[in-house]
């Protein structure tokens, strides 16, 4: 169409980021986005924020999703207690076409919110779809949040509906949501009705529950359903930050946005496709749940499962994979170890045997998880790290099914994102930096929530740079055209004023069979900063000066002298957002004695307990004259 003689990927990218409006027009193309009506023009207002993409353009979300109404599977859902269920592309558009006249029944506009506190099971996708072929705004959260983190997030946003199952199974014990069902709902006064789907009983007994009515006697009786087309940046999802500083951010995405950076993730980056099976290890409170519901706009069978990934055996998620016949297996770092430290070995090659590409993210891939991956799990895989968070529902860096796999490295950066690392004075950096994105793109939000002068949104990305979004990412571009992400910048660790990444220090400490995990964070020191590592350690081992010996040399071998920790010590857990990234920030305001902002935003709360009050990081000058630049 334009002509282009582009030589390699990179070309690709520098012209996607150089003629934007062009890119994104052959994308919305390219993969036929159905629309009601075309744009009046591609990018107003271009800057950040403000910019306005494709104005006057009239498309549904739902319709989009669910393009293909044939007998092909669109949805298989699995779970720990052995309950397998699915759904073809047919079955799935009825169930949806049912739902949504319930909804319709209920008085649901365009505009108004619908929440569900559901497990990843088939009722949570179609309540999405329902609820975007109205116009409504979807907003989801996990089961094993507390009444105080519902409360943090749906409290913000009044629904109007709220969809919730009776309860949920996770590691062999079944859990009770309606109790805290009836604890949340005095304290959101905008539900008109909860409606309640049956997953742990076949029928749960609603006597005292206000406004509840159950899933099936919701559902209306209709087979077909018209969509409400709406602007491109109309409200579709509203999703959270992880609220570890404080109440979560509500995060509002559009429609359109959110659709175009989807397909052209899965289908460009992750070469997903009709004939293929998509899985990712996910809840519906994690934005990678939002990023594999849109599978369906490919056509693709899409892959749910609900429970612990290692229930019935560490290689569990490794059958399951055989049995489904799964192509893309999404999953994280955190278990590519856990893998790897339950001595998961070569019989997993057979398992994955159709497994083509192996995505991971939450956390930074290390060195050493390639090596696993390529050395035992499976060889022949596209082993793609990706990154980006709730904040673009999507990807700043990510895989490229054309380019090599580099150890330790996400591969590329995203077609369309014009990503770079900054310095501190805001100059492209020479080494690590700031993960930054330089020009608007269509999945940047439409708004925080409750924030009607912008401010919230301003503070949160554009704050350090003007005009420039800063994401908090620690990161160096590579000379392979890749990145590698050493972790949160808020995080980063600065002992002696060199700025140090704690993904550097975890890939070596992880390295030792004895240690299962571990969390660096820097103390404030004498005027200065010093570094405390906490280990967790594997079942059966301790730590004592021969380990803490061992941990020291294999930091300072393979990385510097400033990177080995002043003090290193044994907890018993470590404390772990509810989508599985450890909170190295609540560690440090813990150990500084500051008040954890809202502990609703933790899987384990209770884990801080270790980490207070711990006499080595107060008797420590006592103990050693050594400055925090020259540790023992």
């Amino acid at each position: 169409r334009h002509g282009l003689e582009l030589k390699d990927y990179e070309g690709l990218w520098q012209w996607s980021v150089d003629r934007r409006e062009e890119f994104w027009v052959l994308l919305w193309d390219f993969f036929d986005v159905k629309a009601a009506r075309r744009w009046d023009k591609v990018l107003a207002n271009d800057g950040m924020p403000g910019a306005k993409w494709f104005e006057g353009a009239r498309l549904n979300f739902a319709e989009n999703l669910l393009r293909y109404r044939d007998d092909r599977t669109a949805l298989v859902f699995r779970n720990e207690a052995g309950v397998r269920r699915s759904f073809t592309y047919a079955e799935l558009y009825r169930e949806v076409a049912r739902l949504r006249a319930g909804l319709d029944a209920a008085g649901v506009k365009t505009g108004d919110r619908v929440a569900a506190y559901l497990p990843n099971m088939p009722e949570t996708l179609i309540a999405m779809l329902a609820t975007a072929s109205i116009g409504a705004v979807f907003s989801s959260t996990s089961p094993d949040f507390g009444t105080g983190g519902v409360l943090d997030r749906f409290g913000q946003i009044e629904p109007k509906i709220l969809i919730a199952a009776d309860g949920y199974f996770y590691n062999g014990k079944t859990h009770d949501s309606l109790s805290r069902v009836r604890e949340i709902l005095p304290q959101l006064p905008s539900v008109e009705r909860v409606v309640v789907v049956p997953h742990v009983n076949e029928k749960p007994d609603l006597a005292d529950l206000p406004k509840a009515v159950h899933y099936v006697d919701f559902l209306g009786d209709a087979e077909e359903m018209d969509f409400a087309r709406l602007p491109f940046d109309h409200p579709q999802f509203i999703l959270y930050s992880s609220g570890t500083t404080g109440k979560p951010k509500c995060i509002v995405h559009g429609l359109g946005g959110v659709l175009l950076q989807h397909l052209k993730e899965l289908g460009l980056h992750t070469n997903v496709a009709r004939e293929d099976v998509l899985f990712y290890f996910t809840t519906c409170g994690w934005m990678m749940w939002n990023w594999l519901s849109s599978g369906l706009a490919l056509g693709t069978t899409v892959l749910l499962y609900d429970g612990a990934p290692m229930r019935g055996g560490a290689d569990a998620m490794m059958r399951m994979a055989e049995e489904e016949k799964i192509t893309v297996f999404g999953t994280s770092a955190k278990f590519i170890s856990a893998l790897e430290k339950a001595g998961v070995g070569e019989k997993a090659q057979k398992q994955l045997a159709g497994v083509r590409t192996i995505l991971s993210t939450g956390s930074p891939l290390m060195p050493e998880n390639f090596d696993y991956v390529y050395g035992t799990l499976k060889p022949d895989a596209q082993l793609a790290s990706i990154s980006g968070g709730t904040d673009i529902v999507s990807c700043f860096a990510l895989g490229c099914p054309i380019k090599p796999v580099w150890r330790g490295e996400l591969q590329c950066r995203g077609l369309g994102m014009a990503v770079d690392v900054f310095d501190d004075e805001g100059n492209p950096a020479e080494d690590a930096g700031e993960l930054v994105c330089t020009r608007a793109f269509p999945a940047m939000p439409v708004s925080f929530w409750n924030d009607p002068e912008g401010e919230r949104y301003r503070k949160a990305y554009f704050e350090r740079f003007e005009g420039v979004w800063c994401h908090g990412d620690w990161t160096k571009l590579t000379g392979h055209g890749g990145l590698v992400i050493y972790g949160r910048s808020d995080a980063v660790l600065n002992p002696g004023g060199v700025r140090i990444g704690t993904a550097e220090i975890y890939r070596q400490v992880e390295k030792l069979p004895e240690i299962m995990e571990s969390l660096a964070i820097g103390q404030q020191w004498h005027g200065d900063a010093r570094i405390v590592l906490f280990v967790r350690m594997q079942p059966g081992e301790k730590i004592n000066n021969e380990v803490a010996k061992r941990i020291r040399s294999v930091i300072r071998e393979n990385e510097t002298p400033r990177h080995v920790p002043a003090v290193i010590l044994e907890v018993p857990d470590l404390p772990r957002t509810r989508s599985g990234k450890i909170s190295e920030i609540a560690v440090r305001d813990v150990v500084h004695g500051r008040d954890v902002k809202n502990t609703e935003a933790l899987a384990n709360p209770e884990a801080l307990e270790a980490f207070r009050n711990r006499p080595e990081l107060q008797a420590y000058e006592q103990a050693c004259s050594h400055s925090p630049s020259d540790p023992c």
